[in-house]
Parts: C-alpha cells; structure tokens; sequence
C-alpha cells in the first residue's frame, strides 16, 4: 500500500510542502497542504522557536511533523528549508523587504542553485502553475515569505495561492 502511495504522489508536480512554520506565509502554505492532503515537512529552529512560540515544544505542538535545526538560529531553518527542496515559491506582495528573511531566502536559492519565484497572491496562480509544471514532477516545494506581524494578510494570500496550485495538481 505504501508503494501505491509513492507512485501516485510522485505522478504529481508537488509531492511534499517544505516550510518552517513561522507565522504568515510559511504557516498559510503548510495549513493549505495539510488540507488538501499533501504531505508537509520543513526544519524549524531548535526548540520550535516562531515569533509567536518562543519555547519548546514551540510551534511542534502544531506542526510535529517538522524536524528541528541543531541551532535556535532563524537562518539556519531557512537555508536548510532551501537545501533540501527541489525550488521556493515566495508569496509577497509588494515587494521583498531589503534585509529580510525572505531576502535570505532569495540568497540562499541562489547559492543553492534552486529555482525560485515570488508570487503576490491567488491571482498569480496560472503562472505559478506553469513555472511548477516547468521544474517537473514529485517536488518538494518550499513556501516562504514574511511572517505575519510583517504583513497580517500574507497568511490568506498563501493559504490561497497554495490551496489553488494544490488542487489543480491533484485533479
């Protein structure tokens, strides 16, 4: 059965939703896998530390599925999140904020040599689409962006954008 399971997950473009469950973004992508019923993953920093969980078991209480980082460092998380997915979708709108983790995470696609884009919202849905279809299929995509005392309509837009993208593949 499980066998059964990886084929038919692999014969879809997004296989796993990889983020790090900071508010915002990374929790509207995870929250919209989840169900829709695609797998999650995605490391956190040591002790589930997020800007609204700042002790352990943190924001693993919500999320066990996700894994700790050695480090409580921010960067750490998101370069590894990075690492470890086949590209990143970065919903923003408005523009990424000089400075920023999402600007990190810009920074470490590149080092990496993953394939990234940024997306404002459910609008961008058909372009997001084709770009997925473009990379191939059974990937892990990883969703980021500003965390919601940045932006506190970010959440919607990616819960949205994700519930769209997520759907079309499973249909």
């Amino acid at each position: 059965m499980q066998e059964k399971e990886e084929i038919i997950r692999d014969r879809k473009h997004v296989a796993f939703v990889r983020a790090g469950a900071q508010t915002g973004v990374d929790r509207g992508g995870l929250d919209a896998a989840r169900d829709v019923g695609v797998p999650i993953c995605g490391w956190v920093p040591k002790g589930g530390r997020a800007e609204d969980a700042g002790r352990a078991p943190g924001l693993l209480r919500l999320y066990p599925e996700l894994v700790e980082t050695p480090s409580d460092w921010y960067m750490q998380r998101t370069a590894w999140n990075v690492r470890d997915s086949h590209c990143t979708l970065i919903v923003c709108a408005g523009g990424i904020e000089p400075g920023s983790g999402t600007e990190a995470t810009v920074e470490f696609a590149r080092d990496y040599g993953r394939p990234w884009m940024v997306a404002e919202g459910p609008a961008d849905a058909d372009h997001v689409w084709e770009w997925l279809v473009g990379i191939g299929q059974g990937l892990t995509v990883n969703i980021a962006g500003p965390r919601a005392s940045k932006d506190p309509d970010v959440y919607g837009l990616a819960y949205d954008l994700l519930t769209l993208i997520l759907l079309r593949d499973r249909s």
